[in-house]
């Protein structure tokens, strides 16, 4: 072949292969997850065209025009091709499967369906915070939090507080990333509630302290609400207490009111049935017989 019409061939070929779209998408994938990539054009398999998914230009999957399929000895068992949408589920994905994926049409002209950037992230390692109090008043105090991860990555930064909020000072540190790719950041939530966050793409990991605790003896101000439920509870006790009291009282008493009106009864009865029982047996004798009442009327003058 001509070598002027050679090189037209190749630059044919080289358009060609860059149809499609260009468009690299990053995804992230934890360790140990699976991996769902779709494809973002539809897929048309002509004869001496398949078509196929790849990493770093090695294939994966191959699938032609008569439905035969073909899958790389290594992802054998890894890999699930959906064949109505034609994406790819890889399985249990690894560090060493980070790196370039392409999915296309492949024949006389590529044709490009999917380009995809993956990153494989192990999970954050666990984040905590320290407090160390700089001063400390009747009214205000300052102290700094310092976050650290368990791979010796670091961050400080200051707090103000005063008997009503905690505030983050200026110029200090609020976040970093690691050299791991991990981001740590400091902050203040709710007032009183400083966060320590150590994140990436795939994963997060926070530690809360509160800080007021650090300033004040004294526990942060009670919502207004918890004071008034607690007077309304003592205010209920104490009212059932008393009403309990006056009952009783009131009951004891109309018991000795019976007991005495029920004594006085049992007197009187006693009294009506016999009113010589306590008078003296001289008494009897001395008084005159109704036969001598009788003697002295008829022997009057």
């Amino acid at each position: 072949m001509h070598p002027i019409i050679l090189l037209f061939v190749i630059s044919l070929l080289h358009a060609y292969e860059a149809r499609g779209s260009d468009t690299v998408t990053p995804v992230f994938v934890q360790k140990g997850k699976d991996l769902l990539l779709n494809v973002t054009a539809p897929v048309k398999i002509v004869k001496r065209s398949d078509f196929r998914w790849q990493f770093n230009d090695s294939n994966i999957f191959r699938l032609f025009h008569d439905n035969k399929t073909i899958t790389i000895g290594p992802y054998d068992g890894r890999v699930e091709i959906f064949l109505q949408n034609h994406s790819l589920l890889l399985k249990n994905v690894q560090q060493d499967d980070s790196g370039r994926y392409t999915a296309g049409v492949f024949g006389i002209k590529n044709t490009y369906v999917g380009k995809y950037s993956v990153t494989v992230q192990d999970p954050v390692s666990p984040v905590n915070g320290k407090v160390d109090l700089l001063s400390n008043s009747s009214d205000s105090c300052n102290l700094t939090v310092t976050c650290s991860t368990q791979d010796s990555h670091h961050i400080n930064s200051t707090f103000r507080c005063d008997n009503n909020t905690c505030s983050q000072e200026e110029g200090g540190e609020r976040s970093k990333v690691t050299t791991s790719g991990t981001s740590l950041r400091v902050y203040l939530s709710k007032g009183f509630s400083v966060i320590c966050n150590h994140s990436n793409q795939v994963s997060s990991d926070e530690h809360i302290t509160m800080i007021w605790d650090f300033c004040f003896s004294n526990p942060a101000p009670e919502p207004r609400s918890y004071i008034i439920i607690t007077i309304v509870t003592v205010t209920v006790v104490l009212v059932i207490f008393a009403i309990a009291a006056l009952v009783r009282y009131r009951k004891k008493g109309k018991h000795e009111s019976v007991v005495m009106e029920n004594t006085l009864y049992e007197t009187a009865q006693v009294k009506s049935v016999n009113p010589l029982v306590d008078q003296n047996p001289t008494d009897d004798a001395a008084a005159p017989s109704p036969s001598s009442i009788y003697s002295l009327i008829e022997a009057g003058p």
